[in-house]
């Protein structure tokens, strides 16, 4: 905790129930823009809506370009976690995984050296502007820095055609990969994919992300086979009981992941994990570690390769809030933003 103290909450155990008004909502409502430590996917600062209810702080952070219907499900996520609170763990830490971000591959040891203890490695791949070779000499330093044992995962964002797949992975499994996510778009050429890299003897499992956090129907990927594993994401689908209740209707094993949060977001993604009945595979959340800065004294980073469940909700530290506070535009912003969103999610209620 910071010597500015902390801005306090209650305890998961002291949820209340009805949804909040949106006075309520916009009472506490803070904004911070954190820079990244290197640019991620397009992003170079972090903005990021904090918001307070009886259980404690919640993150309500979008990416900038998503429309209201699509972020609505984020606010749901966040009235979630500070006004009910989340389901009790079954486990009391969660196995993480470090990211590497589309970098050279000179920079790929620093980055993995941020994550202490991992072993485990997503590589983001099929960057605009950037070639295959690019991603092979990524990768190759991955492998490299982590060795034989280590496990990597590839993540291209659904940039690839179908086509270029197949060649990607075809060149990539020579580096033992543990599956490649979302490697095209459209939950059909995902299928297919899975269908020609088998006929090929290409052996790389094929996990769906966006094809479940941004889809209107998150199930068809398990109904039409198109993935071997699906990666959950707690804001985009409304939540820690919402993610659960994908998670058993797919089916399918499960790799929880993050969106950018900061310690307060990223409570909510270990919340998850901690609550899955099982977890197969090292999780992606320590992605705090991208961040510049973070908005609670301690952060939730891995240690060991592991993430410790918390027991109570995490604090917002006032100083480290004052020091990224966004401009009064950006506050305004985002306050009209969770307005808008309320009124969606009010409408579905």
């Amino acid at each position: 905790m910071g010597s500015g103290g902390s801005l306090g909450c209650r305890r998961y155990a002291d949820a209340v129930t009805g949804p909040p008004s949106a006075a309520e909502v916009l009472a506490d409502l803070r904004v911070v823009a954190i820079p990244l430590r290197v640019p991620f996917r397009g992003v170079t600062t972090r903005e990021v809506a904090l918001v307070r209810g009886p259980v404690g702080w919640a993150e309500f952070a979008p990416f900038l370009e998503y429309a209201d219907h699509e972020s609505s499900r984020w606010l749901a996520a966040a009235v979630e976690a500070a006004w009910h609170g989340w389901p009790a763990p079954v486990r009391a830490d969660v196995p993480v995984n470090a990211t590497v971000p589309a970098v050279a591959a000179a920079e790929v040891a620093a980055v993995l050296d941020r994550f202490d203890g991992c072993t485990t490695a997503k590589v983001k791949v099929a960057q605009r502007g950037q070639r295959l070779s690019d991603d092979l000499d990524r990768v190759a330093a991955v492998r490299e820095r982590l060795g034989p044992t280590g496990r990597i995962r590839v993540d291209a964002n659904g940039a690839w055609s179908l086509d270029d797949a197949v060649s990607a992975l075809t060149a990539l499994a020579a580096y033992r990969l543990e599956y490649a996510e979302q490697p095209c778009a459209e939950v059909d050429d995902l299928a297919r994919l899975r269908v020609r890299l088998a006929a090929l003897g290409v052996d790389v499992l094929i996990a769906a992300d966006e094809s479940i956090r941004r889809a209107e129907d998150p199930l068809r990927v398990a109904r039409e086979e198109a993935a071997d594993l699906v990666v959950i994401k707690v804001a985009p689908l409304g939540g820690v009981r919402r993610a659960l209740q994908v998670v058993a209707e797919c089916g399918l094993p499960a790799v929880v992941s993050s969106a950018l949060d900061t310690s307060i977001g990223m409570s909510a993604g270990v919340a998850l994990a901690a609550a899955l009945p099982e977890l197969p595979y090292a999780c992606g959340l320590g992605t705090v570690e991208l961040l510049a800065g973070d908005v609670v004294g301690r952060s939730l980073r891995p240690r060991g390769g592991h993430i410790a469940v918390p027991t109570a909700a995490p604090e917002v530290d006032a100083e480290l809030v004052e020091r990224w506070r966004a401009a009064p535009d950006r506050v305004a912003w985002w306050r009209a933003r969770v307005e808008r969103c309320l009124d969606l999610l009010d409408d579905r209620t």
